[in-house]
């Protein structure tokens, strides 16, 4: 048995639940924030058969995909401006961060 840890941008986050339960992986969704953008994430648990692993995975990677966005630069409050950016700058958002950890026990009440 494993833990699948996904973190997804919430842009993906419906379309990755809806498939989620569409292939009957049972999941917990938490909201949460990343940091570099500070833009919304969902955080999604999976606890999966060792066998379903590789099935999982390839469903999250063919459902959250990279993709390019302008951000607005934060203006620096106090320290050193000299790396500050005063322009609308490119950046590559999505995809999702997975962490697939052993399980030593599962209980289901």
């Amino acid at each position: 048995m494993k833990m699948v840890i996904a973190i997804v941008q919430d842009h993906d986050s419906q379309r990755l639940n809806d498939k989620l339960t569409k292939n009957d992986f049972r999941n917990t969704k938490l909201a949460s924030t990343g940091g570099f953008l500070r833009a919304g994430n969902t955080t999604f648990l999976c606890g999966v058969e060792d066998e379903r692993v590789d099935e999982l995975l390839k469903l999250i990677d063919d459902t959250c995909g990279n993709r390019e966005q302008t951000v607005a630069p934060v203006t620096p409050m106090g320290g050193n401006a000299d790396s500050y950016i005063p322009y609308p700058v490119e950046v590559e958002v999505g995809g999702a961060t997975v962490f697939v950890l052993p399980i030593e026990q599962f209980e289901r009440f």
